[in-house]
C-alpha cells in the first residue's frame, strides 16, 4: 500500500530479531510500555491466525512495528472477554529520530484500514497507559473514543475504541 509518505507494511520475520530487540531498548518505547515482554525470539516464528506482526518502512527503512491482533481469539485473553470482529492494534516507533514526523498516524491509518477490510470487523480496541498523553492525543486525532479506564497486568490504560462507522466519516 502507497502512501504520501511511501510507507509500506510487511510482514515481520524471524530476519527482524535484532532489529527489534534494539528497539525495545530505547527510552520511548520503553515508557509507552515498561512491562511487556514480547518475546520476538519465539513470536517471530509463529503465525497464529488471529495474529499480525507488521515492520512499517518507510523507502524500505524499517521505522515502526504493528501488532493487529483479534481480541476474542488471542490465546493470553489479554482483553479477557470481548465481544467478536473486534480487533486491537499494538503500534510504535523505532528510533526516536523518526518520531514526530507523521510517520505514525499513516502507520496508524494503514492498520485501521486493513482491520476494516475484513467485512466482519465492527471495531478496533487501544489500551494506551493512563500517563502517557501524548499517545491519547493522538489516538484521539485519529477518532478513537474513551471507553474505560483499566489496568492490565501491571498497567494502568485507558482503553479507546474507534467503531467503523465513526472511521467512516471521518478518514
Amino acid at each position: 500500500m502507497m502512501t504520501e509518505k511511501n510507507i509500506k507494511l510487511r510482514t515481520a520475520t524471524i530476519h527482524d530479531l535484532p532489529l527489534l530487540l534494539h528497539w525495545d531498548e530505547q527510552p520511548h518505547v520503553i515508557a509507552s510500555d515498561p512491562d511487556d515482554e514480547w518475546e520476538w525470539a519465539s513470536e517471530l516464528k509463529k503465525t497464529p491466525p488471529w495474529r499480525e506482526q507488521l515492520i512499517a518502512e518507510l523507502d524500505g527503512r524499517p521505522i515502526g512495528f504493528i501488532q493487529i491482533i483479534d481480541p476474542e481469539k488471542e490465546e493470553s485473553h489479554y482483553w479477557g472477554d470481548v465481544q467478536p470482529n473486534l480487533r486491537a492494534i499494538d503500534i510504535w516507533i523505532g528510533e526516536p529520530t523518526d518520531l514526530g514526523k507523521g510517520y505514525g498516524t499513516d502507520m496508524m491509518k494503514q492498520a485501521i484500514n486493513r482491520c476494516f477490510s475484513a467485512p466482519e470487523v465492527t471495531a478496533i480496541l487501544i489500551d494506551p497507559l493512563a500517563s502517557n498523553v501524548a499517545a491519547i492525543r493522538f489516538y484521539e486525532r485519529l477518532g478513537f473514543q474513551f471507553v474505560e479506564e483499566r489496568t492490565f497486568d501491571t498497567s494502568h490504560c485507558k482503553v479507546y475504541r474507534l467503531t467503523r462507522e465513526h472511521w467512516a466519516t471521518i478518514k
